[in-house]
């Protein structure tokens, strides 16, 4: 049966892709956790407030079963900027 080529073996001229920063070196800025807590506490008050005295602030009144949109908007945000933080 015949045998198959043998590849050349190119040990010396392969180089691992570099990075620019290495992993260690990237680290997020201390306005991610602030930022990422800022909103969910926000969000969760906003909720919050909106069903305890919403019927009574002019604002919340008139947007109606909005502010649940922009109480969640609020929290899925914090949690994105969570998503940063190294």
């Amino acid at each position: 049966m015949p045998e198959s080529r043998r590849r050349k073996k190119d040990d010396e001229s392969y180089r691992p892709p570099q990075r620019a920063v290495p992993p260690e070196e990237q680290t997020s800025g201390r306005w991610v956790p602030v930022t990422g807590s800022v909103l969910l506490v926000l969000g969760l008050l906003w909720i919050v407030v909106n069903y305890v005295a919403g019927s009574s602030i002019p604002v919340m009144s008139s947007l109606g079963s909005w502010n649940l949109l922009i109480g969640m908007g609020a929290i899925v945000a914090g949690f994105l900027v969570f998503t940063r933080w190294r």
